[in-house]
């Protein structure tokens, strides 16, 4: 109905119920009373009439939406009756010498019930039809019987669009329980989940307790996702205490809620002070750590941020991208060039003069760099090698090399590679005024080549999704997390420290593929996982630290300062300017050797005994 026909119709109804209310008042005292004749009910029509439309129009009685009717509105609607009677006693007392209390008393109690009850039968309606509607909805429980849940569940109610109809409620609160809210019973408590979602055939839970932290979401995450319903959660308080929520603003609960990883407070001043009004560049700058670096850099409006990568299409994804920010203070510079290429490396950063390098390009995949150890070597070593001694020569303030806990203990080409390039930037510290430090940290949720896109491939295609052993155990955080703790540790070196990321507990792969699985909806059983067997240069388990470097003091929350020790300085050249003359398997045999400090004195017997 539009505005001005609503208008009228409810003008229409109160002028209606506001002429009935006087008449019956005056009648209920008087029966015998002459209606025609009585100028005093005349009087007070004629007065409750005006005076009630101009107090209906002041509290916006013809505006609310009364289907969405609540306890705002019931206050709006005493306060014009009240008036409205107050009006009509004033005209008695001053035109006719008398107030007819009584009367003006049972006009504002038939007032307030009809006018009350003319806008409130529109909410009746409308619930009544949702109700009905609703019988095709989703069965949902909503963990949470706070402000935010009861404020999901109302809006659930008044779009039964969304296909979602309210079950029950499960609080741990024992003062809320067995309690009707908005008419869904609170059942139960965080324990009683399992049992509560069989009972009542649960489909969907909606975790709506905002203010948790996200270690204690993580375990409730853990307890809904294993029922197999599908699980969501809400966005953050701030949002639902403004009123921002609905129930399109709900979202799947995802892999990384699992991880119950609390967000880090970052000195802010000191990575002010190392980037804003200055001049960075990040290398692998399309990649899934170098991109999200330089969102990260970019909100501490850097004077020139140059985007270098060797893939132009990923580098024009993160230009656009950061160019859509509109933050004229930055001036964005892409530059498509190869770390392996010295001559191009050391143009670049001779003419942008970088105050801070972060180095995240690199080769990661660790079965297709064992197939490809020459490539490894060049791009993780001597690409290092470039990137690192233009910094020294061209006088970088800080560079930060981007490195893996595969470099620990490395069986394998990869993470050998990164340890020698760590190596190749702790000699280079000694003699160097540039800071040079290497963070270290695992998998990363979400980057290229990282398990969890494989596995949610595997998984919309109906699975099975492959695992190579059920007893593999890897380190995971989020991919901005990385990143902000990168340039965080950047801010602290001091020349030749290797900042290693607390990482927390490691995550069993297998446990990570069944979470996943059910997170998408199904159950492990339907797409099923199968065990390929480890792939060539793969660990069972990985280490962020060798036991001999383990420096237990955090310099800043999550990050730890190891003590890894570089090979010399001569033997170190002696083996680069050997490496790429050697046989592939000659090369592997060294590279791990080295990496893993299982050499002896002599750079010459090093080569031979690997």
């Amino acid at each position: 109905m539009t505005h001005p026909k609503r208008l009228m119709l409810l003008g229409f109804i109160d002028s209606c119920i506001v002429f009935f209310s006087i008449y019956i008042s005056f009648l209920i005292l008087n029966p015998n009373m002459n209606v025609i004749q009585s100028k005093t009910l005349l009087i007070s029509a004629l007065t409750i009439f005006i005076a009630h439309h101009l107090t209906a129009a002041f509290y916006g009685l013809y505006k609310k939406a009364w289907a969405y009717a609540s306890v705002g509105e019931l206050k709006a609607i005493f306060k014009a009756v009240t008036i409205s009677i107050a009006a009509i006693a004033v005209v008695q007392f001053v035109g006719l010498g008398q107030v007819y209390v009584r009367a003006l008393a049972i006009t504002w109690m038939l007032h307030m019930l009809l006018i009350g009850g003319s806008r409130f039968m529109w909410r009746v309606y409308r619930d009544s039809v949702t109700k009905r509607l609703k019988l095709g909805g989703k069965r949902t429980m909503v963990v949470g019987a706070g402000q935010a849940g009861t404020m999901v569940v109302r809006q659930m109610k008044q779009n039964p669009q969304n296909g979602l109809m309210p079950v029950l409620f499960v609080d741990d609160d024992k003062t809320k329980q067995h309690l009707d809210i908005y008419g869904v019973n609170v059942a139960g408590g965080a324990k009683d989940i399992p049992r509560l979602v069989k009972a009542h055939n649960i489909e969907n839970i909606i975790i709506a307790i905002p203010s948790m932290s996200k270690a204690e979401m993580a375990d409730l995450t853990k307890v809904c996702v294993e029922t197999g319903a599908r699980t969501q959660t809400i966005p953050r308080i701030e949002d639902v205490m403004t009123g921002k929520v609905s129930v399109n603003d709900i979202r799947d609960v995802k892999i990384e809620d699992l991880l119950g990883r609390e967000e880090v407070e970052l000195d802010m001043k000191a990575i002010a002070d190392k980037l804003q009004h200055k001049t960075i560049l990040v290398t692998g700058a399309g990649g899934s750590i170098g991109s999200e670096i330089c969102r990260q850099v970019m909100k501490f409006k850097p004077d020139k941020l140059v985007l270098l990568g060797h893939g132009e299409n990923s580098i024009y994804l993160i230009d656009r991208e950061l160019r859509g920010l509109n933050q004229t203070e930055t001036e964005i510079i892409p530059v498509i060039a190869d770390v392996q290429d010295r001559t191009r490396i050391f143009d670049t950063v001779s003419e942008h003069a970088p105050d801070v390098i972060y180095h995240a390009a690199a080769h990661k995949h660790v079965p297709l760099m064992e197939a490809n150890p020459f490539e490894a070597v060049k791009n993780n070593i001597f690409g290092t090698k470039n990137v690192a001694e233009a910094a020294d020569t061209f006088g970088v303030g800080h560079f930060v090399l981007v490195s893996t806990d595969k470099a620990v203990n490395p069986p394998n080409v990869m993470g050998a590679t990164k340890r020698f390039a760590e190596m190749v930037v702790q000699n280079l510290a000694k003699i160097s005024k540039t800071k040079f430090a290497a963070v270290r940290f695992g998998n990363v949720l979400g980057s290229r080549g990282s398990v969890v896109p494989l596995f949610k491939k595997q998984i919309a295609v109906g699975g099975p999704v492959t695992v190579t052993d059920e007893r593999m155990t890897r380190y995971f955080m989020t991919i901005p997390e990385a990143s902000r703790l990168v340039i965080q540790a950047g801010t602290l070196a001091n020349g030749g420290e290797v900042f290693v990321l607390d990482m927390g507990d490691p995550v069993k792969i297998v446990d990570l593929a069944k979470n996943l699985i059910k997170l998408s909806g199904y159950e492990v059983e339907d797409i099923g996982i199968t065990y390929s067997g480890m792939r060539p240069g793969e660990k069972l388990y990985e280490e962020l630290l060798d036991p001999s470097e383990i420096q237990k003091e955090q310099v800043f929350p999550k990050i730890h300062i190891g003590r890894a020790t570089p090979i010399g300085s001569s033997e170190q050249q002696y083996v680069l300017d050997k490496l790429l003359d050697m046989k592939e398997d000659e090369l592997r045999n060294t590279l791990v050797s080295l990496a893993n400090r299982k050499v002896p004195e002599s750079p010459e017997k090093s080569l031979t005994t690997a």
